[in-house]
């Protein structure tokens, strides 16, 4: 018989499984059996070198990136302030970038400043 975990909400030991989920008893909080730290299903945006991102976080270029439907460039070094984070489609960050204006840059062109 494998060990059923804690509570996460009341920290009971009287956790039961059913179909599938577990149930506290005590206070009537339900779980997946799946659900974790690691796979609670949440996307994790990553930078070139593999360091999670987080929004609010300060990015480094480090390829020059044409700006599509312009003649700009995005240089190498150009840091990028209080970035957000776009789950959806291949774009995953939005930032504003200074003499250029609002754009989407990919994660794997940035590293973590």
């Amino acid at each position: 018989m494998s060990e059923l975990p804690k509570c996460p909400e009341c920290s009971s030991d009287y956790a039961y499984e059913d179909r599938g989920q577990f149930v506290c008893p005590e206070c009537g909080h339900e779980w997946s059996q799946h659900s974790g730290v690691e796979d609670s299903g949440a996307k994790v945006v990553t930078d070139a070198n593999g360091n999670p991102l987080a929004e609010g976080d300060t990015v480094t270029v480090i390829k020059d990136l044409k700006v599509k439907g312009s003649s700009s460039v995005v240089k190498v070094g150009t840091k990028v302030k209080n970035i957000r984070l776009n789950l959806e489609g291949d774009h995953n960050i939005d930032c504003k970038i200074d003499g250029i204006g609002a754009m989407k840059l990919k994660s794997e062109f940035v590293k973590k400043a």
